[in-house]
């Protein structure tokens, strides 16, 4: 097995404070914009681009044929866009417990750290402002600066890509902008069923779920992975054992 290089972590439920937040924007906005679906079904999508959960539900609504579909696709999202936005003006974000102390590891053992989130640009700037994790990022959202002068080396959004998970696109552009094109050199943390399918059609090296998220092991573990964790800092010593 390859050393690993390239550390990449989803944001809400993975490395951000999650207590069902934006599973709630989501419904809130679904009933605000009178669709009819399920908490559980939305869950099954969290992870996914936004724009695509709304095109999806909408789709099975009144089919991408109907007139009004690109109008009603567009309400939903925006309505959920503000609540969202809102919600983490309002609140801030917080880490996990552990995650800052991953983090350090990953910079002093030379393993770049990446970002990628279902989120889009904008919320997502107002999370990594809000825990300083923008610190040093410059206009491309990357920092690969030795001295130190950063908490994360790259950001990587659903609106970088053209498909968000789980296509494996945002995990490619992490290890583009990284200077990486050995797969078999990423592990790759997240929460949810669209994560595990990212890493496992990326081929990384390895591919890694939180059980301390928004997904239990009953839902995670049936898809592809190499490993669940119940708390950040066991990454760590996945990390160790590869490198060993």
């Amino acid at each position: 097995m390859r050393k690993i290089k390239l550390a990449i972590f989803d944001m809400a439920g993975t490395t951000v404070k999650d207590e069902r937040e934006v599973e709630k924007c989501f419904y809130d906005a679904i009933v605000a914009t009178n669709l009819n679906i399920s908490s559980e079904k939305i869950n099954r999508m969290m992870g996914w681009s936004k724009i695509l959960v709304f095109e999806t539900i909408w789709k099975e609504e009144i089919g991408t044929e109907h007139p009004s579909y690109r109008e009603k696709v567009q309400e939903s999202y925006l309505y959920f866009c503000k609540i969202l936005e809102d919600h983490y003006k309002t609140n801030g974000a917080q880490p996990y417990e552990g995650i800052l102390d991953v983090f350090e590891y990953c910079r002093t053992h030379d393993i770049k750290v990446a970002l990628t989130t279902g989120f889009y640009r904008k919320v997502t700037d107002i999370i990594l402002s809000k825990l300083g994790w923008d610190k040093g990022l410059d206009s491309d959202y990357t920092n690969f600066d030795k001295a130190g002068s950063h908490i994360i080396n790259c950001s990587i959004t659903s609106s970088d890509v053209t498909n968000g998970r789980p296509s494996p696109e945002m995990i490619h552009l992490a290890m583009q902008k990284c200077g990486l094109s050995e797969a078999k050199e990423v592990i790759n943390l997240g929460d949810t069923p669209s994560d595990l399918q990212s890493a496992a059609s990326a081929h990384v090296g390895c591919n890694v779920g939180s059980l301390y998220g928004s997904h239990n092991e009953k839902e995670l573990g049936v898809f592809s992975h190499d490993k669940l964790i119940t708390e950040p800092k066991e990454i760590i010593e996945i990390i160790q054992r590869i490198n060993s």
